[in-house]
């Protein structure tokens, strides 16, 4: 768990926007998508894939995770897109709309041949059904590929769905993208939240996302920073009970049943609060 990334916090950021990367550098998110797919105009969308691997390149959003967000395979920008984010090295390259194993051996290959360097990885956007239906493919399919990112408003819009209240429609689909994640041991993201000046709710599925098992939360606006570092990380009282069960385990071993707080303990417990120190101590690293 030494190289845990924290990923509570992952904000998209038009790359069309001037001022909006020159203000990320300032925000307190885990990570940014800078993104050349739905926040930009056609007409704009070469000068955004410019500024978006300037900023990758450039060194100057201190410990974010930086990654770029190209536009999807089979659109006339994607070839383009994914040469230039190559060759500027972010941290990842999200591809949306990955369908398939294959997909994800079409974009690995482009990375490969457009040079980029080996800590460049590929983050892969599940919002469609036949990706759903196929997502342990998808996250097996290459050592390279470490992140899922749910795509909730597309997925609704393909199931003929409604965003209601707790997300009840998306629920199966949403458990089955972690269990791809966790089953290929790779990190996965939840989806946006739509209406940023609904706090509420807002923070109500920031929980919902970490009571599932989501590391973190994509956001569409600066304001919704601050909820989802909260609730991604673990409270005071986590870290202290996981550091006094750690404790109770390794000193009652040997000694048969081993308890702390009145719960018997056993090595899946230990496993689980190890790595909530782990989030802990990366979060607490970022200053």
């Amino acid at each position: 768990m030494s190289e845990f990334t924290p990923l509570r916090s992952v904000l998209y950021m038009p790359s069309s926007n001037e001022r909006a990367l020159e203000k990320a550098k300032a925000i307190a998110c885990d990570g940014l998508i800078l993104d050349l797919e739905d926040a930009v105009a056609p007409e704009a969308k070469p000068a955004a894939r410019e500024a978006a691997c300037a900023a990758a390149a450039s060194g100057e959003y201190g410990r974010r995770t930086v990654t770029i967000r190209a536009n999807g395979i089979g659109t006339q920008w994607h070839e383009a897109d994914m040469a230039a984010a190559a060759a500027a090295g972010p941290a990842a390259v999200v591809v949306p709309k990955v369908n398939s194993a294959a997909e994800v051996g079409q974009l690995i290959d482009a990375l490969e041949k457009a040079g980029a360097p080996d800590h460049t990885r590929l983050w892969a956007m599940i919002e469609t059904p036949i990706a759903i239906l196929d997502v342990l493919s998808i996250a097996r399919a290459s050592e390279r590929l470490t992140c899922l990112v749910m795509g909730t408003n597309d997925l609704v819009k393909e199931l003929y769905a409604e965003h209601v209240p707790g997300r009840a429609p998306i629920l199966p689909s949403l458990h089955t993208a972690l269990l791809g994640a966790r089953a290929a041991g790779i990190a996965i993201l939840d989806g946006v939240y739509n209406d940023v000046k609904n706090a509420e709710g807002y923070l109500a599925e920031c929980e919902q996302g970490r009571q599932m098992g989501f590391d973190g939360k994509t956001l569409i606006h600066p304001g919704q920073v601050e909820g989802a570092n909260t609730a991604f990380a673990p409270s005071e009282q986590a870290v202290d009970d996981a550091r006094g069960l750690i404790a109770a385990f390794e000193a009652g071993q040997g000694s048969g049943v081993v308890t702390y707080n009145g719960r018997m303990v056993e090595n899946l417990h230990v496993e689980s609060a190890k790595r909530t120190l782990a989030i802990h101590e990366a979060i607490t690293a970022l200053g």
